[in-house]
C-alpha cells in the first residue's frame, strides 16, 4: 500500500515522527507540494492513501489519482478537499476535530491580553534603552487595560469558543455568544447567548470562533464595524475570510476599532501587499494558535487512529 504526506511539513517540522503511519504501508513524506494541479498530481502517483493540510486536492486532481482511496486531512478544517467529487469517486475523507482547542483558546487570550499591555513592544521599548534614558520609575507607550469587567463577545461557540470562554470566565469578564444555535444549558449570570447586532455594540473584545462558510464569510466587515464600539478589538484564530481585511484596515487606521489581533488571514502565506501590514495597532501572527507541540501530538495520534479504523473497515471523522 503506498501513502503519501503532501505537506508534512508544519504538523511535523523534525520534532514528531512518521512511524505510526509508515507501518500501514510504503510511506513518502512530502515537506510542501507546490500548489498547482499538475504538481500534486505528479506528488500524489498512485497512492492509496493521501494525507493533506493545506494542499488542495480539487475535482480534476481527483480524477486523474486513479488508485486514490483514502484523504486524510491533517487538520479540523477540511475546505481544501472536494469532499463531494471524493464521495462520488468511493473516496473516504476524514478529519481531525478538536485536537488544538485547548491550545486555540490559550492563545485567543494571549492575544487579547498583548492588545491589553503590548508586552512585547514594552520589552522591545527596555530593550533599545528606554527606561535606562527614562526620568521615572514607570513609564508606558500604550494604554494599559484590565479585562476585569470587560464584555468579551464570541461569534462561534463550538469547542474552541467555550474553552475560550472558561478562561475569559477566570479574568471577570462577561461573555456574549452568537451562535446559529443557542444552548440554554452554558447560559448563566455570566455568559448570555444574543443576537450578532447586540453582540457587536456591547462587546469590548470580539473574538472569531466560527467555521468559514457562505454565511460566515466576510461576517466582519463595514457595516458589522460600523456597529461596534471604537474602543473595541477584534480577535481572530479562525479563519481569514471571516475578515474583509480592507474595511478592517480603514476602520483601525481612522480609529473606529481600537486595535486587532490576527493569527489568519484572507491569503496564507501572507504577500508583501496585504493592507494589514499597514494598519494601525494590529497584531499578526502566522497562524499558529494550532502548533503547540502537544496539540500536533494530538493530530497526529488521531490521524493515525483515523487511518487504522478505515483499513480495518469502520471509519470514523469522515466528512464525505
Amino acid at each position: 500500500m503506498k501513502i503519501v504526506v503532501l505537506d508534512g511539513y508544519t504538523l511535523n517540522p523534525g520534532d514528531l515522527n512518521w512511524d505510526g503511519i509508515s507501518k500501514f504501508g510504503d510511506l513518502k513524506v512530502y515537506d510542501r507540494t507546490p500548489y498547482n494541479d499538475e504538481a500534486i498530481i505528479e506528488n500524489i502517483g498512485n497512492a492509496d492513501i493521501v494525507f493533506t493540510n493545506k494542499t488542495p486536492i480539487n475535482k480534476y486532481v481527483l480524477s486523474k489519482a486513479a488508485s486514490l482511496k483514502y484523504i486524510g486531512v491533517l487538520a479540523t478544517g477540511y475546505n481544501v478537499v472536494d469532499t463531494e467529487t471524493a464521495k462520488q469517486q468511493n473516496i473516504v475523507v476524514t478529519n481531525v476535530p478538536d485536537y488544538s482547542s485547548v491550545a486555540v483558546a490559550q492563545f485567543t487570550i494571549a492575544l487579547i491580553l498583548e492588545l491589553c499591555h503590548h508586552i512585547g513592544a514594552h520589552n522591545a521599548a527596555v530593550q533599545k534603552g528606554d527606561w535606562i534614558k527614562s526620568k521615572d520609575f514607570s513609564f508606558w507607550n500604550y494604554p494599559l487595560i484590565e479585562l476585569a469587567g470587560k464584555t468579551l463577545g464570541l461569534i462561534g461557540f463550538g469547542k474552541i469558543g467555550r474553552a475560550t470562554a472558561k478562561i475569559a470566565k477566570a479574568f471577570g469578564m462577561k461573555i456574549l455568544v452568537h451562535n446559529r444555535t443557542v444552548y440554554p444549558e452554558f447560559e448563566n449570570d455570566n455568559l448570555k447567548f444574543v443576537t450578532l447586532d447586540e453582540l457587536l455594540s456591547n462587546s469590548d473584545v470580539i473574538s472569531l470562533h466560527s467555521p468559514l462558510t457562505k454565511d460566515t464569510n466576510g461576517i466582519i466587515n463595514k457595516n458589522t464595524i460600523s456597529k461596534m464600539k471604537s474602543s473595541a478589538f477584534l480577535i481572530n484564530t479562525a479563519r481569514g475570510p471571516l475578515v474583509n481585511e480592507n474595511d478592517l484596515v480603514e476602520a483601525l487606521n481612522s480609529e473606529k476599532l481600537a486595535g486587532a489581533a490576527l493569527d489568519v488571514i484572507s491569503e496564507e502565506p501572507m504577500k508583501a501587499d496585504n493592507p494589514l501590514l499597514n494598519a494601525k495597532n494590529c497584531i499578526i501572527t502566522p497562524h499558529i494558535a494550532w502548533a503547540p507541540k502537544e496539540a500536533r501530538q494530538r493530530l497526529m495520534q488521531t490521524t493515525i487512529d483515523n487511518l487504522k479504523c478505515f483499513l480495518e473497515g469502520r471509519p470514523v471523522n469522515v466528512v464525505n
